[in-house]
This record gives C-alpha cells, sequence and structure tokens, in this order.
C-alpha cells in the first residue's frame, strides 16, 4: 500500500483579526478571516479552501473518468459554491455545490452522452476530498452537459 505525505507549515501572530500564512509545496498565500465574518478578508480563509479542495478533486477526478472512457471531450470547466451556516454563534459548513460544465465534441453519440452523465455523479462518489467530508458536508450537482452543435 502506497502512502503519499503532504506537509504545510502555518503562521499566526495570534488574535481573530491578524493575517497568518501558509506554504506547502506549492501553495504560499496569506491566511484571515473573510469579510463575511468580519475579518481581515486577507489572502484566502479555511472556507474557500475546503472549497477549492472539494472542487479541484471533483474537476481532476471526473477529466480523468472521462479520459479513461475515451469520450470526445470538446471542453470542461466547472463552477462550486460553500455554504456556510452560522446559527448562534457557530459556524457549520453546511453544503459544497458542483456545478461542471461539460461538453462534447460534435460526433458524441447519445450513449457517449449517457455515459458523462454517469461519470459526472461517479467522480463525486469517487473523489477523496469528497468521501473525506462525507456525512458531514451536503454535496450537490448542478451539471449542464451538452454535445457541440454540428459546425456549417
Amino acid at each position: 500500500m502506497a502512502k503519499h505525505h503532504f506537509h504545510l507549515n502555518a503562521e499566526w501572530p495570534g488574535g481573530r483579526n491578524t493575517v497568518g500564512r501558509i506554504e506547502a509545496d506549492k501553495l504560499k498565500t496569506e491566511i484571515s478571516i473573510p469579510k463575511e465574518m468580519d475579518g481581515p478578508d486577507v489572502g484566502t480563509n479555511p472556507d474557500e479552501m475546503l472549497l477549492g479542495a472539494a472542487a479541484t478533486c471533483y474537476i481532476i477526478t471526473l477529466g480523468a473518468m472521462i479520459e479513461r472512457a475515451e469520450l470526445p471531450l470538446h471542453e470542461m470547466g466547472m463552477t462550486s459554491e460553500g455554504i456556510v451556516d452560522v446559527t448562534n454563534g457557530r459556524f457549520n459548513y453546511d453544503e459544497i455545490i458542483h456545478r461542471p460544465t461539460v461538453t462534447l465534441k460534435e460526433d458524441a453519440t447519445e450513449e457517449q452522452l449517457d455515459k458523462l452523465q454517469a461519470l459526472v455523479e461517479k467522480a463525486e462518489k469517487t473523489c477523496m476530498i469528497s468521501r473525506a467530508i462525507e456525512g458531514n458536508v451536503k454535496l450537490t450537482l448542478e451539471p449542464t452537459l451538452g454535445v457541440l452543435p454540428p459546425s456549417e
């Protein structure tokens, strides 16, 4: 069994409204509490980072599945939304909504479009970040799938 280790160093000067830094192999940024939570809004924050981890894991997983299935991909992209609930001063990451948009090339068949639909759903269940937060954060998919119209 292979195990991969990832390391991150964090610096925090103390206090709620200060600005810290995180540094990993390819990630270096300032961190603070976001403006939505009355913070200084410098750099990124845990809410964006969880959303980013979930979104990048999902889109990379989906891309790999599409490639392995040899579907005629034209283009793909995605937006994601994270919803944090604050009730009685308690913060809870309620939901992540992924909105992938995937277009197959004009010669794609109905069968390939059906396969794409299945992969869009399977990628969410396969992604390791989705599995890590399962049961704690609701995961919702709102895909837009299609085939490129024939060129004239």
